[in-house]
């Protein structure tokens, strides 16, 4: 039978030893967990990214099918073979066209630079310099 006088007291370096090994311990598993975690969610990602790639390459293999078979159409129309393909090329030009003025367009509104943030940090800066109180 043992009492409390027999088992020494620990001291206060070795308690605050154990605390920081503690701490120590869970700080290392919740990071081994956060890589756990990060890992599969790549895994995921990596796969829906490659299934997304697949879907858009034959997505644009049906584009072209379905491009080839308007100009088919047209020659079933009555129009020309090279006329009915030049139709359906020009249509593409233009639309390209379109989109390519859209995009300029949108591209020249960027302005390039965090202006908001970059006032922020100027006032904050001049709100700290000495004799702004």
């Amino acid at each position: 039978m043992t009492s409390q006088k027999d088992v020494p007291e620990r001291t206060l370096g070795q308690l605050v030893a154990d605390a920081t090994h503690d701490v120590s311990s869970i700080v290392r598993s919740e990071i081994a967990l956060a890589k756990a975690e990060i890992s599969a969610d790549a895994k995921k990602a990596g796969a829906g990214a490659g299934m997304l790639a697949a879907a858009g390459v034959l997505a644009f293999l049906a584009l072209i099918l379905l491009l080839i078979a308007a100009a088919y159409g047209l020659v079933a129309a009555g129009l020309a073979p090279w006329l009915s393909f030049l139709i359906v090329a020009g249509v593409l030009l233009v639309g390209g066209a379109i989109l390519a003025l859209v995009g300029k367009s949108s591209v020249s509104k960027v302005k390039g630079k965090p202006e908001r943030a970059i006032k922020n940090a100027q006032d904050t800066i001049a709100a700290m310099k000495p004799g702004n109180g």
